[in-house]
């Protein structure tokens, strides 16, 4: 573990809060505070910290971003975060955003490290491409992470 992130760490269990994370380490505030969630996330789960974890997955969900989101969706598979994970995919199977996220090395260690989820993106990737082609009025299709196709959170219908 990295010396910033011990700190970060130690600061999450005597005061319950997250630190400023720019100022552990020396990078850009947006990559210092992604960088620093993704080593708390794992550090949280290693150590079975959850409410950090819960703060990490959420922090993460919020700076997604093309250069940093193939390894956050590979440690959000690592580490069994599924609300990271669907708001990662999404992302991700946007047609703007897919080749973009190809051509980053995240993109390369997320085939290595974490090959099953490339399928799950294919599949992602799919059901929008058929939502795409259905007429979009008829609203009452979910993509995999239980949003419309207009992004709306939809509960299921059970029959």
């Amino acid at each position: 573990m990295e010396v910033p992130v011990f700190k970060a760490l130690l600061h999450f269990i005597y005061w319950d809060a997250l630190p400023d994370m720019e100022d552990l380490v020396d990078l850009s505030p947006k990559w210092a505070s992604t960088l620093m969630a993704q080593h708390l996330l794992a550090a949280a789960d290693r150590y079975a910290l959850e409410r950090l974890k819960l703060l990490c997955e959420a922090k993460l969900c919020e700076d997604v971003a093309i250069n940093t989101v193939a390894t956050t969706l590979a440690l959000a598979e690592q580490h069994h975060c599924s609300q990271l994970k669907a708001v990662c995919l999404k992302f991700i199977a946007s047609p703007e955003n897919l080749k973009a996220v190809m051509q980053t090395d995240g993109f390369e260690y997320l085939k290595e490290s974490c090959p099953s989820v490339l399928t799950e993106l294919l599949q992602y990737v799919a059901k929008i491409g058929e939502h795409s082609v259905i007429a979009s009025g008829h609203g009452n299709e979910t993509l995999p992470d239980g949003c419309d196709v207009n992004g709306r959170r939809v509960k299921q219908r059970v029959h």
